[in-house]
């Protein structure tokens, strides 16, 4: 397993490119989006576990200043996301083949209500850290961090020098400049049994040791700590990203009340985004340093692509029932017979038409969850 893991880190980016080379190939499987697609949507799955186990083992892959894996907590949350995500397709296949097109949702619902608490678990062992790509991305600032404080460093070294008490005063750029240099001659001293003085050796270490910047210990921040740091607007956060989080869960239970043609279950999702996008776009808002300012939540970067990546979720609703079957198959049929007589352009359109028509019957393709 470890030589395996060794090979991944190694060659991700050819692996990168066999996996979407093999992905984008099942889709051409013959059988697909028929009755008896059991088998390459399992060929599917297979590849889509792969390939996030793949990711798994890149993204944990222990750095150059680290001697152990950069996975923040000892289950992994993203790992199993992403596989509960790939076999939600195949139990949705095998469902309706064995129990029919009704008790499907009765499965899909299960895999939704595990998938819920994964993520509720990740959310509370993060510290309650906004999800990105649905958890299946860590979200983790210490790279950001360290770009920004590089970038700090730079600047610093120009004459813009802001406190630095726990840094001796010394610009992030000096500071690893004269840190490796310290280290360096430790080493070579070291190395070439330089003892003759062993004093003047034990003081270059003990200035060392000195100056490196005490590691502040992290305490994840708990609910009662964010009510009571932010007030309202960490109870706004908070419901915010329960509801991101049970929307998919909340539409499968009403679709398996009301049935997917239904209107009921598409409104209320939709409902349930826009409330969740609502507090989220209100309770993280950049401001000063005033009180009520204070309080907002500050995204960082990723955070920031994962709200607009919410918000283009959206437009999967047009793909989904009753929208789909009123409104957009109809302009898709149409634009198909448009360009039919186009050559090539005309094949391209009715196999990506033919396409979408068939994953708009999936349920999980058209999820966003």
């Amino acid at each position: 397993m470890e030589s395996y893991k060794r090979w991944i880190r190694g060659n991700k980016d050819y692996v990168h490119s066999l996996e979407s080379m093999a992905n984008g190939l099942t889709w051409l499987l013959p059988e697909r989006f028929s009755d008896s697609e059991i088998g390459p949507e399992a060929v599917t799955t297979i590849l889509g576990i792969i390939t996030a186990i793949n990711e798994h083992i890149i993204d944990t892959a222990p750095t150059p200043m680290q001697t152990g894996s950069v996975e923040p907590y000892s289950f992994p949350y993203s790992l199993c996301i992403s596989a509960l995500k790939d076999l939600e397709t195949l139990t949705e296949v095998v469902a309706q083949h064995y129990y029919g097109d009704d008790k499907r949702w009765n499965f899909i619902a299960v895999t939704e209500a595990t998938k819920v608490l994964v993520r509720l678990a990740l959310f509370r062992n993060s510290g309650y850290k906004m999800l990105l790509h649905g958890g299946e991305t860590p979200n983790d600032e210490k790279q950001s961090d360290a770009s920004t404080s590089q970038y700090n460093g730079f600047a610093n070294s120009g004459g813009n020098h802001g406190p630095s008490s726990l840094r001796n005063n010394y610009a992030p750029t000096q500071w690893n400049l004269e840190g490796r240099a310290l280290s360096a001659l430790s080493s070579f001293g070291e190395n070439a049994r330089m003892v003759s003085d062993p004093v003047w050796l034990r003081g270059v270490q003990r200035h060392h040791a000195i100056m490196e910047p005490p590691k502040p210990a992290v305490e994840r921040p708990t609910i009662s700590t964010i009510l009571s740091e932010k007030g309202l607007h960490g109870a706004l956060y908070l419901a915010g990203e329960v509801l991101f989080i049970t929307r998919p869960l909340i539409y499968v239970l009403f679709i398996r009340k009301y049935g997917s043609r239904s209107w009921i279950p598409w409104f209320l999702s939709l409902a349930v985004d826009f409330v969740g996008m609502g507090i989220l776009s209100n309770v993280t808002k950049s401001g000063g340093q005033d009180k009520e300012q204070r309080q907002w939540f500050h995204l960082s970067v990723p955070e920031k692509d994962e709200i607009k990546r919410r918000k283009l979720l959206w437009a999967l609703y047009l793909m989904r029932d009753p929208f789909f079957s009123k409104y957009t198959r109809q302009r898709l049929e149409s634009t198909k017979n448009v360009l039919e007589a186009v050559p090539v352009v005309g094949f391209l359109t009715e196999k990506i038409v033919e396409l979408m028509i068939g994953a708009q019957t999936r349920y999980t393709y058209m999820s966003g969850s």
